[in-house]
């Protein structure tokens, strides 16, 4: 597989992944593509698996690529117990790139009135050609929870606001590589920024528990 091809496989379920992240992973030693004589990468299924282990442990368990790596060369080494479990495929709705606000009403279970009253208080974006992200889902469905219990899309704008100044302190912090010009750097960066962003929001569902704890 060209490096194309496995980017075609990995964005259903990681929309995210680039050129420059699978170039990082391998120059961090998590992947090793063989080479034509003319040098050109080829990936084989083994490869596009080993890469959606090492991309969902990011993303699910806030792993970084040191730990990842350590249970990769476990499971080469033969042990069995360092092995995930079985997961399902991704369904094709979750798949979706981008959605029209009636099929996130009707993904969600939520009118269209809500969903428009969430893009004017900034909780849901929308994006080129007035196109909704496949994330919107989640938030007009957490929205429609929410809403049972008195929560409006209006309290949900400083939330929203709290969530923007996380998003500009990882910036802040993976500025510095992101403005080097070296395809290395920019997958550096994009790996980085994720793991900051899966961190902060770790820590602040922990705050947010703890407080509720003692309501």
């Amino acid at each position: 597989m060209r490096i194309s091809d496995v980017l075609r496989a990995l964005a259903p379920e990681f929309g995210d992944v680039s050129h420059s992240k699978l170039r990082f992973l391998e120059e961090q030693g998590l992947i090793t593509p063989v080479r034509t004589p003319s040098g050109y990468r080829q990936y084989s299924q083994a490869d596009v698996e080993r890469l959606r282990y090492v991309l969902t442990e990011q993303r699910d368990s806030y792993l970084p690529l040191k730990v990842i790596k350590e249970r990769l060369a476990a499971m080469d080494a033969g042990d069995d117990e360092a092995r995930p479990a079985p997961r399902l495929a991704p369904a094709e709705s979750s798949a979706r790139r981008r959605w029209t606000r009636e099929q996130v009403a009707e993904a969600a279970g939520a009118s269209p009135e809500l969903v428009d009253d969430l893009i004017r208080v900034g909780a849901v974006e929308r994006s080129g050609h007035g196109m909704l992200g496949a994330g919107s889902v989640d938030v007009v469905r957490i929205a429609v929870a929410l809403s049972e219990h008195g929560i409006e899309p209006r309290h949900l704008r400083t939330l929203r606001s709290a969530a923007d100044r996380q998003v500009a302190l990882a910036d802040q912090v993976v500025a510095p590589w992101r403005g080097r010009q070296s395809s290395s750097a920019h997958g550096e960066a994009a790996a980085m920024a994720a793991e900051i962003g899966e961190l902060l929001t770790r820590l602040h569902a922990i705050w947010v528990r703890q407080g509720v704890a003692d309501l």
